[in-house]
């Protein structure tokens, strides 16, 4: 049975993804907002983060978040709170990236980006559930090409009104399908899981 492609976004109201963790994880055209998610209170959340990743046997990042990743979860490994930092450090983690002279310092690293959908194959053939994180840039890549068998998307109730978004003009027509009920927590976090199905839009008119 051939591995899954799962994306997970950390997302505004208004589908903005850009760097949610920290001030400086990402300014590029102008953005004032980076780090928007790290002063939010959400209580609930980090459960289910962690939950999601108990089958993660492969990370697929962009180069951006996978240079954050890296200089942070090798040094977050230790005791109870360390356990996604372990993990992460632990699996394969391929960067999608065209730069032939790219070095990935970070254990068990891999390029990847040649040909994204050749690569996607190989990486469902030897993974069981290969995990997106971030790395919007790529996930445009993914969503374009249907590159993907389930978005996850932990939508904060914020207004940004301007940032790069999930969703941007060039993903492809899809429809995608609810594969449970919305899990919110008390801040009004809410984590919403789609899975992706062969049916595209249909369109028609409403008549009496």
């Amino acid at each position: 049975m051939a591995g899954r492609i799962l994306i997970d976004l950390f997302m505004t109201l208004d589908g903005v993804a850009q760097g949610p963790g920290g001030t400086d994880e990402d300014t590029s055209g102008g953005f004032e907002f980076s780090g928007w998610q790290a002063g939010y209170p959400s209580s609930g959340m980090a459960e289910t983060v962690s939950q999601g990743m108990q089958q993660l046997d492969a990370l697929l990042l962009g180069r951006r978040t996978y240079d954050i990743f890296a200089g942070y979860w090798p040094h977050h490994t230790e005791g109870p709170s360390g356990e996604i930092g372990r993990l992460f450090d632990r699996v394969p983690k391929y960067v999608a990236t065209r730069d032939p002279d790219i070095t990935l310092d970070w254990q068990n690293s891999h390029r990847v980006g040649e040909d994204l959908a050749a690569e996607i194959a190989e990486l469902r053939a030897q993974h069981h559930e290969v995990h997106v994180i971030g790395s919007i840039d790529l996930v445009h890549s993914l969503l374009a090409e249907g590159l993907f068998d389930e978005l996850n998307l932990w939508v904060y109730p914020i207004l940004l009104g301007a940032g790069k978004k999930v969703f941007d003009d060039g993903a492809l027509p899809s429809v995608l399908r609810l594969l449970e009920p919305p899990v919110a927590d008390d801040g009004g976090v809410m984590l919403l899981r789609y899975g992706r199905t062969d049916r595209v839009p249909e369109v028609g008119t409403f008549e009496d």
